[in-house]
């Protein structure tokens, strides 16, 4: 066998040897930023990226990614410990769960496009609420058992485990989602740039005096979601989600704002309902109108496929008789009539 025709053969398996690194390593470095925020036994969060990062990886390449998101979590986790065997365990709920997660997005037909009413629902229902579960109970049960956590620590380590958990899922994944298939674009007017500036300043400005107010003001983030599903779907949607989330993560664990006054479950749960709410709007609203917005491209598309078909088979009447959906070729009739 030739040199070529060996890298050749190679290839494939250097080409599957780079993307586990690279899943591992994206693993492994957002877990780190996570940590930065821990709030039990300095390794659980409110804030877990990596759990949206393994979920993408196996949307996009199927199950044989999951040796690297094992390895990410053994050597995020090895570092944390409290002992081998426990870290072992932790490891195993933390590749388990995103797995699950993905089983169950591909049991119900997941979309990676994001484009249907019920895909939102299964990501956030499925691949975060449920799916995360497993990674929750696993590694707070694992900390119990071993020492580390009393057993009056369980309930709130848990809801702190499970929420940063799924809220990696519910910012993470989408934005992923939407980052593979974005493009720049290109003959935008300014003022739609202004737009999106604006939006995405004003809904860091809110979300930072509602986090910050000791009146409940969050609800005043729904109108800014709202603005970003229907003018700009889910690329507009994604981001602000992310925005939102991660600074009402840091007034949760500061227990700032709406979230003082209460222990840290009380924290968690708070948390976790506004996240819920904040990645179950964008998404659905953001589903719909790109749903509508389909609908109607059809719908546009079946009218001139029936025009054209009707101008031959009566040229002389159809062009009078059945207007085109196309605005340009109605005017350009309305001119050229007798």
């Amino acid at each position: 066998m030739t040199g070529a025709a060996r890298g050749a053969r190679l290839r494939p398996y250097a080409v599957e040897g780079l993307r586990l690194a690279a899943v591992a390593g994206a693993y492994y470095v957002s877990a780190r930023i996570g940590l930065q925020q821990q709030l039990v036994r300095g390794q659980v969060t409110p804030f877990w990226p990596p759990t949206g990062i393994a979920l993408v990886a196996l949307m996009l390449w199927g199950l044989r990614v999951w040796p690297a998101v094992a390895l990410g979590a053994f050597l995020v986790n090895v570092t944390l410990g409290p002992s081998i065997l426990p870290v072992l365990a932790i490891t195993v709920g933390d590749t388990l769960s995103p797995v699950c997660a993905f089983l169950l997005l591909r049991r119900v037909g997941f979309r990676t496009a994001l484009d249907r009413l019920q895909d939102a629902l299964a990501l956030v229902f499925l691949g975060a609420l449920t799916g995360m579960l497993l990674s929750a109970t696993v590694g707070t049960g694992v900390l119990v058992a071993s020492g580390a956590l009393t057993s009056q620590d369980f309930w709130p380590a848990w809801s702190v485990w499970w929420t940063g958990d799924a809220m990696g899922v519910l910012v993470v994944a989408p934005l992923l989602l939407v980052a593979r298939n974005a493009w720049w674009p290109r003959g935008v007017p300014v003022l739609r740039w202004a737009e999106a500036v604006a939006l995405l300043g004003g809904t860091a400005a809110v979300t930072l005096v509602a986090t910050n107010s000791s009146v409940n003001l969050l609800f005043l983030v729904g109108p800014f979601l709202i603005w970003a599903a229907f003018r700009f779907q889910l690329a507009g949607a994604a981001p602000c989600v992310l925005i939102t989330s991660v600074i009402a993560m840091r007034a949760g664990a500061e227990g700032s704002g709406p979230f003082s006054g209460h222990d840290l479950l009380a924290q968690m749960v708070i948390l976790q309902a506004f996240n819920g709410t904040v990645s179950l709007t964008a998404l659905l609203l953001s589903a719909v109108i790109t749903e509508r917005d389909r609908t109607l491209r059809e719908i546009e598309e079946a009218c001139d496929r029936l025009t054209e078909a009707l101008a031959r088979l009566a040229p002389d009447e159809a062009l009078d008789q059945w207007p085109s959906s196309r605005p340009e070729e109605r005017d350009h009739r309305k001119r050229n009539r007798p």
